[in-house]
């Protein structure tokens, strides 16, 4: 069984060690965190390994994940390089949506094979997220003889996996911010939009709650130009414009937006084919206004 140390177990290192451990995929070895209370509270969530105070007490493991934020990836492998913890036969690899496996270039140079794998999933909760980890998504790019070894663990615990390019990982990482995080903001500007109709916030989410289950599950199933909906799908350009004339009066930001959400709205539209082209045209007429 090959061994496996970490450094920076949050809550992503800890619901992957334990699925692993539990699963017989690794030994787990050294757990390094940035103080020896956390080390000691991620030994205990998983059930095994040892909590090192430094990169020195780090065991010779034949892999190790680095946990840790973004920023600091780069200075923990250099340590781990220059600290003699790597070499042939060594693999490195972190779980950054938004680095490529470049960050650990280090490592490389000491001899060691290195990769990233980012898991398309919320670890908030650590003991939900073992529970739901199965069928989950993970990109992974590297090196190969990496590759080799990390893709199998995954998929040991249920992870589904598919392929990525070092040089576009900030773009893939993007693409996912606008899909997540950028949803959520904005559901937040249609509430707001809400409140200056007179509609109470709580409510609002309640009169939401079943439009966006609904709206996802039909870009998911039937893709985003048949998901359409809505006066820009129907062609119907009076309403548009009464809708962007309030929103010039009440609030210059969201009409903004609607206007660029709006052109994207009409491509999909004219794809869809189903609202006269003679409206589609009135329409970006007044998205431009």
């Amino acid at each position: 069984m090959k061994s496996l140390s970490i450094i920076g177990c949050g809550n992503a290192g800890r619901t992957l060690a334990r699925l692993w451990h539990d699963s017989g995929t690794f030994r787990i070895d050294g757990i390094l965190n940035s103080t020896p209370e956390s080390s000691r509270e991620a030994v205990a969530f998983i059930g095994a390994g040892e909590a090192a105070a430094n990169v020195a007490e780090l065991p010779a493991s034949d892999i190790i994940l680095i946990g840790c934020p973004d920023e600091r990836i780069r200075s923990c492998c250099e340590r781990l390089a220059t600290g003699g913890r790597l070499g042939d036969g060594s693999i490195l690899f972190h779980l950054s949506g938004a680095l490529s496996s470049c960050e650990l270039a280090a490592a490389r140079h000491a001899g060691a094979a290195v990769a990233s794998t980012h898991p398309l999933m919320s670890f908030a909760d650590p003991a939900a997220a073992i529970e739901n980890f199965a069928g989950t998504w993970c990109g992974c790019e590297g090196d190969p003889a990496a590759l080799e070894r990390l893709e199998p663990a995954f998929e040991s615990i249920g992870a589904r996996l598919f392929r990525l390019d070092a040089a576009d990982k900030s773009l893939y990482h993007a693409a996912s911010v606008i899909a997540c995080n950028y949803l959520v903001a904005l559901e937040e500007i249609s509430l707001r939009t809400f409140e200056q109709a007179g509609v109470e916030r709580r409510l609002a989410l309640q009169l939401l709650e079943p439009i966006l289950h609904g709206t996802v599950n039909n870009i998911v199933t039937l893709g985003p130009t048949a998901a359409l909906t809505g006066p820009i799908a129907r062609g119907d350009a009076d309403t548009v414009a009464r809708q962007l004339e309030l929103l010039d009066s009440r609030d210059a930001e969201t009409a903004g937006l609607y206007r660029r959400l709006g052109w994207i709205a009409a491509g999909l539209a004219e794809i869809q084919g189903k609202a006269p082209a003679e409206r589609l045209a009135r329409i970006r007429e007044l998205l431009q206004e």
